[in-house]
């Protein structure tokens, strides 16, 4: 059983108990995730770059967006309009591919993964993981990586506050730390 099937079979009707919803709309759902990877020292090595951009576009199954620096700060050595970063968003189907493979394949991978923190979630409900490497994700030939990048996985809840998000996410199987 996948994520959704699971989201609409068991984590609806366990929420509304919970939280004493009337209406299955008003039960906190994700919204989508963003996939993100910061490209700052692309500035020296072009290459970063191409191998950030390739591996987020395997590991999503979706062309990244490059965004660029909004202002110039010169202690970092940026200037406004140079690429800093890679971002994928993804939404429906990819969404929920995306998070049944992380939460079943990919963060077992994580070495001396004891659980995700509960720290991780803002006051909105939204939850953020990050990676110091991409090797993790199944995509990835560990033989043919030359430059290690990390990552960051976002993922937006419709949550109005942490508890919600938090039983949100437990209850669809993302393995958080006691």
């Amino acid at each position: 059983m996948n994520l959704k099937e699971k989201y609409q079979k068991t984590v609806v009707p366990s929420l509304k108990q919970e939280f004493g919803y009337t209406n299955d709309l008003a039960v906190p759902k994700i919204l989508k995730v963003v996939v993100a990877s910061g490209i700052g020292k692309a500035k020296d090595d072009a290459k970063i770059s191409e191998v950030a951009q390739n591996t987020l576009q395997r590991i999503t199954g979706q062309k990244p967006l490059i965004t660029l620096a909004r202002q110039s700060i010169s202690a970092f050595k940026v200037r406004e309009g140079m690429a800093v970063g890679l971002k994928v968003t993804l939404r429906g189907k990819r969404m929920w591919d995306f998070l049944t493979k992380l939460v079943a394949i990919t963060l077992p991978r994580v070495r001396d993964f004891r659980g995700l923190s509960e720290k991780s979630f803002d006051k909105q409900g939204n939850f953020s993981i990050g990676f110091k490497e991409h090797l993790v994700f199944p995509e990835i030939k560990s033989d043919e990586v030359e430059k290690l990048h990390g990552l960051e996985v976002a993922v937006a809840t419709s949550a109005k506050n942490k508890e919600e998000g938090l039983s949100l996410l437990k209850q669809l199987g993302f393995p958080f730390a006691n």
